[in-house]
């Protein structure tokens, strides 16, 4: 009579079926069954299933029986006769109970998928406070501004953020800032009515509009022009503009993520970049960290990069379509060594290559680029004695090893590259490499 749909069992065998159907949203347990003790299906419940409510129900009432039920996992005890009124409102207590504990896992479990960071690779500490910046910022309508050198994968963090928020159902749009001239960069952004100029056949919509809703991206925003800055800062402030040639105002709703790699503030103090438009856009700044200041994510990137290309190339997957490649030891150390001006995206490329190129799993040195292989060789950093210092690292340890084995080897085949190349049972292109790479003057012959 008040409205629950309620399920019989006419004992414990048949209560017990019938849960492991269906779920309840809370279940009245007899203590005395004709069949078997309502202890006893108390316990076989709790077994499998933690979360559902059991009000147990008796003749028998005392308190050890209570307190005994409750121990075993009963969320509340009724003695007959019992008050109705009372346990009515302790069955729509519990309901309620027990949907909104449901309601927070699914949301806890929604928030999990939803800040997270799939194309996103990285644990060093740098990294790791970007990732919670862009958590915090993400559910909110902020301007972003993004700083970083080129590479560093500015427009990812943009996606994640735009992905990670309200918007996400909506479109992201990006913006390429200086690869446009000023012209066309305002009718590609604000759009254009038929007539507008000479080549307007039709009208357009510009990328405003059709971020409507959504997040539009700038990359390298200071490259834009003095009157683009001027309609920029006004779409911010009003959140409306006028397409070209049109007399007709555009309101829309469009989230704004700036990236570059210039100073703006000097841009500003240059009188290149409208100071108004500036603070507009730098309310909330993340800054993405070079990669030679987060080197303990190479490996990582290392291995994601492989997935990625191996998986494209469909080479060296194994049977569940994960890659086998890895880079050989002293490829490895030049790949962590190397300064990477080209960040996060000179990695990839030589990842890439290193897949295309591989004719094993393991991948020699032989393959990474020129840029690379080539890249100014290791710094061993040394103190008064000549010694090397207590807090060196690990690859400074190995690389000053290596330089003494092959100045040894070199020394005692009276320097012939060839000689101390089978003496270290690597090829000669290796030491050649290694050489160059750990900066070893090489005398003449004889010398």
């Amino acid at each position: 009579m008040e409205g629950y749909d309620v399920t019989l069992a006419v004992d414990a065998a048949d209560g017990l079926r019938k849960l492991n159907k269906a779920r309840f949203d809370v279940v009245l347990l007899d203590l005395m069954l004709p069949d078997r003790s309502g202890m006893d299906v108390l316990a076989d419940i709790r077994a499998k299933d933690q979360e559902t409510p059991i009000i147990m129900l008796t003749a028998y009432g005392s308190v050890e029986v209570a307190v005994n039920a409750i121990k075993a996992g009963a969320n509340d005890y009724f003695s007959k006769p019992w008050d109705n009124e009372k346990l009515l409102i302790e069955i729509e207590t519990m309901i309620a109970k027990t949907r909104l504990e449901s309601e927070n896992t699914q949301l806890k479990r929604a928030l999990k998928q939803r800040y997270s960071f799939p194309n996103i690779v990285g644990k060093s500490e740098r990294m790791l406070r970007v990732l919670d910046l862009v958590s915090q910022v993400a559910p909110s309508r902020a301007t972003i501004l993004l700083t970083g050198e080129t590479g560093t994968g500015k427009e990812v963090i943009a996606k994640a953020i735009h992905s990670n928020s309200p918007r996400a159902e909506r479109a992201f749009v990006a913006v390429n800032s200086g690869s446009l001239p000023p012209e066309l960069l305002e009718s590609t952004l604000f759009g254009h009515v038929k007539g507008a100029f000479t080549s307007a056949y039709a009208s357009q919509k510009g990328y405003f509009e059709i971020a409507d809703g959504g997040t539009i991206f700038f990359d390298e925003i200071g490259n834009v022009g003095p009157e683009t800055q001027s309609k920029l800062l006004r779409v911010i402030q009003e959140r409306e503009f006028m397409p070209l040639g049109s007399t007709e105002i555009v309101k829309v709703d469009v989230r704004i993520i700036a990236a570059t790699n210039e100073d703006l503030r000097k841009l500003v103090e240059e009188g290149r970049f409208r100071e108004d438009l500036y603070y507009r856009l730098n309310v909330i700044n993340i800054a993405l960290p070079p990669l030679r200041e987060r080197k303990s994510d190479i490996p990582l990137l290392i291995d994601h990069f492989f997935q990625k290309y191996g998986r494209e190339n469909e080479k060296f997957l194994d049977a569940a379509g994960k890659a086998k490649l890895r880079f050989a030891p002293e490829a490895m150390q030049l790949l962590i060594e190397h300064s990477w001006p080209g960040n996060v995206r000179e990695l990839e490329n030589a990842v890439e290559r290193a897949v295309v190129l591989a004719a094993d799993e393991v991948v020699p040195m032989e393959v990474l680029p020129d840029g690379v292989l080539h890249s100014g060789g290791v710094r061993i950093r040394r103190d008064e004695g000549g010694r090397l210092p207590t807090d060196a690292s690990l690859f400074e340890v190995v690389a000053d090893f290596e330089r003494l084995k092959i100045i040894e080897a070199l020394e005692a085949s009276n320097w012939s590259q060839t000689d101390a190349a089978e003496m270290l049972h690597i090829p000669l292109s290796t030491l050649n490499q290694k050489i160059k790479r750990l900066d070893i003057q090489v005398k003449r012959r004889g010398a």
